[in-house]
């Protein structure tokens, strides 16, 4: 039996995950890990080539030292591996007898071409789930071909919500597709488990990550299948049916904040809120003071007339700060919010209240750096990032030594040949 090390969240405790995966797939691993399974991340001799994306902890430009790398891979272990060699790949078979999941992100059928295709470790352990996740899954036209995260939100319909509805689109300025893909694997890795829980059997689940971006925008699909149109993209204005384009993102002092103005019975309240502040402010012209809310609606309002009604708040938005906008306006029940940046998330008192950033000790680097928490907080089964990303092969001597009983002499001749 492996002995394994409890961690602090224990709902996959002490299932075991070999984690193969590269940027398409990495997410995943994180989210078992930080329920507590044992994750081992495989890496080629020399540590993982997603290790040189950046940025980089103080700009150092080391692989050892990617901040990219830390956000995915925090709660796993890492031992070196190549398996593309004979040895390597019996020594992934006998991790394989003892492991619950693996997670791979190779292109569909490399692994079936090394003896590792699902059917092939099935027959090692009829039990293991495997995850694989690749741009546009197993099977189809499109499954062999190479992509990238900009390349998968173009063709899964995300890249075209994003923009003014009168420019091209713009690219989502982080990677969703990694993100997406992995939140998608990792629950289709717990419903797997469930199966497995109550029949014995493994199998394997098939994300495509394109599918997955996919998903976040197929409230548009309605409007297609209903009126048989494309939608247009929102952009910084909401867009009523008559065409009167309504801002919803506002510049102010130092950023933006969104506020949606609105009509009738339920905007009256709101915007005479928001107009009171302008009155406090010595900002509000006369016909803007005394205007009847309730009566005001959008089918008889012209772009001109808009614009004299939006001119003095975006002027009050420009004169302050994010937190004295949000300040004032809760105070007068009005709906409006900030466009966070990093920063403000982090200071964020909601997301403190819940200790969603935790800190998390980096002896290498003599420091601690704060990590996303849990993506939801259990009563019974608490999760964190309790440990940092293991450097390239930390964990070589526990797994080839300790578990798989290799002496000092054979890890010694692994490592000569670039094995491990």
């Amino acid at each position: 039996m492996v002995q394994k090390t409890q961690a602090n969240g224990t709902s996959l405790f002490p299932y075991r995950v070999l984690d193969l995966s590269n940027q398409w797939g990495l997410f995943c691993g994180k989210i078992l890990g930080d329920m507590g399974a044992d994750v081992i991340k495989i890496e080629p001799p020399g540590g993982d080539p997603t290790r040189h994306i950046g940025p980089f902890y103080k700009n150092s430009n080391k692989p050892q030292e990617s901040l990219f790398w830390f956000a995915f891979n925090n709660n796993k272990k890492s031992i070196t591996l190549d398996i593309e060699k004979k040895e390597g790949l019996e020594i992934l078979k006998s991790l394989v007898k003892t492991a619950d999941f693996i997670i791979e992100s190779f292109q569909p059928g490399y692994l079936a071409k090394l003896g590792l295709s699902y059917e092939d470790l099935s027959k090692i352990n009829p039990r293991i789930i495997m995850v694989s996740i690749s741009p546009f899954g197993q099977k189809g036209p499109f499954a062999d071909y190479k992509a990238t995260d900009l390349t998968v939100t173009a063709l899964g319909l995300l890249l075209n919500e994003c923009g003014e509805r009168d420019r091209a689109p713009v690219q989502v300025g982080f990677p969703q597709t990694y993100g997406n893909a992995g939140a998608d694997a990792a629950v289709g890795a717990m419903v797997a488990h469930y199966h497995r829980q109550l029949t014995g059997e493994g199998q394997q689940v098939d994300v495509s990550a394109m599918e997955s971006v996919i998903w976040p925008a197929t409230e548009v699909m309605p409007e297609f299948y209903i009126l048989g149109v494309n939608s247009r993209r929102v952009g910084r204005a909401f867009v009523r049916p008559n065409g009167l384009q309504l801002p919803v993102i506002w510049e102010c002092k130092d950023g933006y904040i969104s506020f949606l103005l609105l009509g009738g019975g339920p905007g009256a309240k709101a915007n005479r809120g928001l107009t009171e502040l302008l009155i406090k402010d010595n900002m509000c012209p006369d016909y803007l003071a005394q205007k009847d809310w309730a009566a005001w609606d959008f089918d008889s309002t012209t772009p001109e007339q808009l614009e004299l009604i939006t001119k003095p708040f975006s002027e009050y938005f420009k004169k302050h700060t994010k937190a004295e906008i949000i300040e004032a306006t809760l105070a007068k029940r009005v709906s409006c919010y900030t466009v966070t940046d990093a920063k403000d998330v982090v200071e964020e008192p909601q997301n403190q209240a819940r200790n969603f950033w935790v800190n998390v000790e980096h002896d290498e680097l003599k420091t601690t750096i704060a990590y996303a928490g849990p993506f939801a907080v259990f009563s019974e089964a608490p999760i964190k990032p309790y440990r940092r990303p293991a450097l390239p092969g930390e964990n070589n001597q526990e797994i080839y030594e300790k578990e798989l009983g290799y002496d000092a002499q054979k890890i010694a001749a692994l490592k000569s040949q670039k094995i491990i």
